[in-house]
């Protein structure tokens, strides 16, 4: 199947559309013309900024990135591609660049798993230290920007009102 290949892209970015509560999260890169909208659900973009960071720290742990800040809005209108199902990431130690591939669900893929022959859709996009980085922030605070969590029990406020399983003694 197709693979979409960003290397690298003019943009890169987490987003989201819909109110807090209702809310879809993208992942959308954009360059040469095109722009790639992919969905995935907010414990992936949460994992997966905590994650970059993670490899970042271990393999650029200096990368210049105070100034890359993009706060735009996704870019529209957005045509999805396909929903994420599985991320793998990558450093390649030849160019320092951190190497992002998000296959399509259905698709068994491991360590070991040719990304360039797969059945299904995916994307691969290609980050020098410093973009990287900031993507991981950027979608740290996309993931934050939600409902904010119950005190006691952690589970999202909804403003029509939210029954606390911790304040009434048992789970319903």
């Amino acid at each position: 199947m197709a693979l979409i290949d960003y290397d690298p892209p003019e943009r890169f970015v987490a987003g989201t559309v819909g109110p807090p509560g209702q809310r879809q999260f993208f992942l959308q890169a954009s360059g040469g013309g095109r722009v790639t909208s992919v969905a995935c659900e907010k414990g992936q973009v949460a994992l997966l900024a905590e994650r970059i960071e993670d490899l970042l720290d271990e393999y650029a742990p200096t990368s210049s990135d105070d100034d890359i800040v993009d706060n735009a809005p996704l870019d529209m209108p957005l045509d999805e591609e396909f929903a994420v199902g599985t991320m793998r990431l990558d450093w390649d130690p030849a160019s320092r660049r951190l190497v992002l591939h998000l296959v399509a669900l259905g698709e068994e893929v491991d360590e070991t798993t040719d990304l360039a022959h797969l059945s299904t859709p995916s994307l691969r996009v290609s980050l020098d230290a410093g973009y990287a980085r900031s993507f991981a922030r950027r979608s740290a605070k996309v993931v934050a920007a939600g409902r904010p969590p119950c005190p006691f029990c952690g589970a999202p406020l909804d403003p029509a009102g939210h029954v606390c399983p911790r304040a009434n003694g048992y789970k319903r």
